[in-house]
């Protein structure tokens, strides 16, 4: 079969981590998220790793070439011979012809772009609405999807649920102005190569991964043809 080499674009809170970590299951490809790369390349102690934490330690943004090094460290690895799905890069425009230019460089290519998309009033209530557990963080819920028994307490330990700093709404609008400032110009420039696929975030979950499914067959038949 052809790679599969997918970049998920979308706002926070419309699904795509989601829908990554399903299609990591579904095509046995790695799942890159940006922030956890990072922190790989840091933990290992990687030349790029170690260059990444020096703009960190200084509070400093993490400059192109350094990231843009970083993804492309880790998509040359073995694991990532057959594809993978990245999340949360590129961001702008110059990450993308970044990555555009290393992946021609190394005699490859992005199949498709994913745009999960929802209106900015859903992203909020999605991620606002989060509550975890004290005591495990991996026990979470939502205020309207999925409450819990007893009002604001894990239905599994009885700790107290709190919603985490960044959750907070008017961060997620902060959140969403960056996103529409900085990567929405995305959209346009993977739509002029032909490579952007839509995708509704408002339907349900898994409304949203069948339909990319039937997407990626029908890419996938073509490139047979």
């Amino acid at each position: 079969m052809p790679e599969l080499n997918l970049v998920l674009l979308g706002p926070p809170g419309s699904g795509k981590g989601t829908q990554g970590e399903r299609l990591c299951e579904d095509f046995d490809v790695p799942y890159y998220a940006t922030g956890d790369i990072l922190r790989a390349a840091v933990k290992e102690g990687t030349e790029l790793g170690r260059q990444a934490q020096e703009y960190m330690d200084r509070g400093d943004l993490v400059p192109d070439e350094v990231i843009v090094g970083v993804i492309v460290e880790r998509i040359s690895t073995d694991e990532a011979a057959d594809g993978f799905i990245l999340d949360g890069f590129p961001r702008t425009i110059p990450q993308a012809e970044a990555l555009e230019a290393e992946m021609e460089r190394l005699g490859r290519s992005v199949t498709a772009v994913l745009l999960i998309d929802a209106p900015d009033e859903d992203c909020i209530r999605r991620i606002s609405g989060r509550r975890l557990c004290v005591k495990n963080p991996e026990h979470v819920y939502h205020v309207d999807f999925d409450p819990p028994k007893h009002n604001e307490k894990c239905d599994f330990d009885g700790a107290r649920l709190v919603q985490r700093e960044d959750d907070a709404p008017e961060k997620v609008k902060h959140r969403l102005a960056v996103y529409h400032k900085q990567t929405t110009p995305l959209i346009d420039y993977y739509d002029e190569r032909a490579l952007l696929r839509r995708f509704d975030g408002r339907r349900d979950k898994t409304e949203v991964h069948d339909h990319i499914r039937a997407t990626l067959a029908t890419l996938r038949l073509e490139e047979k043809l």
